[in-house]
């Protein structure tokens, strides 16, 4: 973590995405006859739409052209953020709320092998602990989760489905954290949620999806999506990724399940067991150590 950081804002925004993220599986649920691919085109371009004025606003005021290898990433990132959404919002049509709100956020363990394999990043004990006491409770709650008796489509695809999306997001933060430290905030998540879009349309077209046959709801919740999990929830993550390892903030990403669970008890009477509520404190006591401390690099 940079040591000149604005922490203020940093928690604040880190804060309010958290909080957004948990609504995200609520608002899919909300939509059950809108297919996943026509929601996730719907979502993208609203956040697109959302964030055009202050991205034209930004331009007039500061002239600025991305080299071309760098506009390449922007692109790739785009394109792995597009797949992200298609299979987690997929996950939610056949597994319950907090399986799939679980295993997307399996990713600190994909990216603590990444950036120690690859960058030769180490870390602090505690944030190993907290990373794997985090993971362990988050595992004994999809394992508790699968053991309440509701019915859903297919659990093992969605649980699948889910799994993908959180490997696809350990690139999309990696390469957040490479193209985010020479562009500002929106100069960075328009281009990349525009490509996002255009990656879920061209999806969806080719699998042959009817973009106009959306319910009004699914508009809504197309929207909802856009405003609070994209804009507040991914922007927050990008805002952060700036001056936080993106292993601390896949590892605070952890806490969304709990919010999650509990809107789906409350909405959809998705009823947690014991078991449930004891990982979610394992997560809770995992998300503090990791936050406590950061990693240095060091060489081997």
């Amino acid at each position: 973590m940079a040591a000149d950081y604005p922490k203020v804002k940093v928690l604040a925004a880190l804060a309010a995405g958290l909080t957004a993220f948990g609504f995200a599986p609520i608002l899919v649920r909300l939509a059950p006859d809108t297919s996943p691919l026509v929601l996730v085109v719907y979502r993208t371009a609203f956040a697109v739409l959302m964030l055009l004025p202050f991205w034209l606003w930004q331009r007039s005021s500061e002239k600025r052209k991305g080299k071309g290898k760098e506009r390449l990433w922007i692109v790739l990132s785009g394109a792995c953020l597009g797949l992200h959404f298609i299979c987690w919002i997929s996950s939610l049509y056949y597994t319950s709320v907090a399986s799939a709100s679980v295993l997307v956020t399996v990713h600190p363990i994909i990216m603590i092998l990444v950036e120690r394999l690859w960058y030769k990043r180490g870390f602090a004990t505690t944030t190993w602990i907290g990373v794997v006491m985090a993971f362990g409770g988050s595992l004994l709650l999809g394992i508790s989760d699968s053991q309440i008796e509701q019915s859903f489509a297919d659990p093992l695809f969605g649980n699948f489905l889910a799994l993908t999306a959180a490997i696809i997001f350990v690139f999309y933060l990696l390469i957040g954290q490479k193209i985010r430290q020479k562009r500002e905030w929106v100069d960075y998540v328009f281009p990349v949620y525009f490509y996002a879009a255009a990656t879920c349309v061209l999806v969806a077209v080719v699998l042959g999806k009817d973009l106009t046959n959306i319910s009004t709801i699914g508009i809504w919740a197309g929207a909802g999506l856009a405003f609070g999990p994209q804009i507040l929830g991914h922007g927050s993550m990008n805002f952060a990724v700036k001056y936080v390892s993106p292993t601390l903030l896949s590892t605070l990403i952890l806490a969304e399940p709990l919010l999650a669970s509990v809107l789906a008890f409350v909405l959809f009477a998705e009823m947690p067991p014991l078991t449930s509520i004891l990982a979610m404190c394992i997560i809770l006591a995992g998300v503090g150590l990791t936050w406590r401390r950061g990693s240095s690099k060091k060489s081997g």
